[in-house]
């Protein structure tokens, strides 16, 4: 069982330009920018449903109800301490985020209901990758116990009918991801590589798939994170475009 933070515990972090304030773990698995690249790339419309799957403490789900309001947002998160903050960051925001603690293997005992959204970060690095963070809360949220598919199978389980899930994960898993998508019947999948600098590899993607679609996969034009060929001054380099995401909480605009 997951010991619950103290306040010394925590830090209170300012995303898009402070308007959103997140209390997280000082040390463990800290949200930075996927949250905020995650949201931004959900195509959710005021009135629709989200569900966010291993929610954390609520980052995600919390830019994407400041952008747009009027949505029904639920999070998943295993780790009992970590929804607990999410509960509390939720509170501060005045958004309406409801937290469920379930693992992904037997969410259908906590939850029924169908969504127009899903979206979610999962681990990273697959069982065995790596000698592991030492923080307990941080390995949970960086390496995986449920496979990509599982993953991808339980939120094909809770959309609707032509339903969006929309995921941010390292380019090194694309081909598990397609696969996966693929076997569990998603269509017009868009995959939008995230590239730190123009002419780098891109070591994260952006990926969206509607549930039952027919429509063909398409690679899109990479998303530049930061101006220039090297950081050379003091502060943010950030493109206009992820400017716009990072700071202002804007809609990434797929081609």
């Amino acid at each position: 069982m997951s010991v619950p933070f103290s306040d010394d515990d925590l830090t209170c972090d300012g995303f898009l330009d402070g308007a959103l304030r997140i209390y997280q773990p000082s040390t463990g698995y800290r949200a930075a920018t996927d949250p905020i690249f995650l949201a931004a790339a959900c195509p959710a419309q005021a009135g629709q449903s989200v569900l966010e799957l291993g929610c954390g403490v609520g980052t995600a789900s919390l830019a994407l109800g400041k952008r747009i309001a009027d949505l029904r947002m639920i999070g998943v998160e295993r780790q009992e301490n970590y929804a607990q903050l999410a509960r509390r960051n939720a509170d501060n925001a005045a958004l309406p985020l409801e937290i469920v603690v379930a693992d992904l293997t037997t969410l259908s005992r906590h939850l029924t209901e169908t969504f127009d959204h899903v979206m979610a970060n999962p681990p990273f690095f697959a069982t065995g990758d790596g000698t592991g963070a030492k923080d307990a809360g941080r390995e949970a949220a960086r390496r995986e116990e449920t496979g990509l598919s599982d993953w991808i199978s339980c939120a094909k389980k809770r959309l609707k009918p032509q339903g969006w899930l929309t995921l941010i994960h390292i380019a090194e898993r694309l081909p598990e991801i397609l696969a996966a998508l693929q076997a569990e019947k998603f269509g017009a999948i868009s995959i939008l590589p995230l590239q730190s600098r123009a002419g780098q590899t891109a070591k994260r993607v952006v990926i969206r798939a509607r549930k039952l679609a027919k429509t063909p996969a398409t690679l899109c034009p990479p998303f530049i994170i930061h101006a220039g060929a090297a950081h050379e001054k003091d502060g943010d380099d950030y493109s206009d475009a992820a400017r716009a995401v990072l700071r202002q909480g804007a809609a990434i605009n797929w081609p």
